[in-house]
């Protein structure tokens, strides 16, 4: 069941959460962004990273924002 159906305001925490997307980056590359991205917010939490992939590059931006959010309070939980 996803975080959707088990919570209706799912979509809508996805437009206000905050969520970075990497494109062209090596994973050591993200991994060092990630962790400039961490140092300069004051809240570290509630923020979710992401990838670009073959697949998610034929999305909507709108629905990729909403699957990575989902992804992220499911791992944060």
């Amino acid at each position: 069941m996803s975080d959707e159906q088990t919570n209706p305001n799912a979509a809508d925490s996805a437009v206000s959460s905050k969520i970075v997307l990497f494109h062209g980056l090596s994973q050591q590359e993200v991994l060092v962004a990630m962790r400039a991205v961490k140092a300069a917010l004051d809240n570290q939490k509630g923020i979710a990273f992401a990838m670009s992939t073959e697949t998610n590059m034929q999305w909507k931006v709108s629905d990729l924002i909403e699957h990575v959010w989902e992804e992220h309070l499911q791992m944060t939980r």
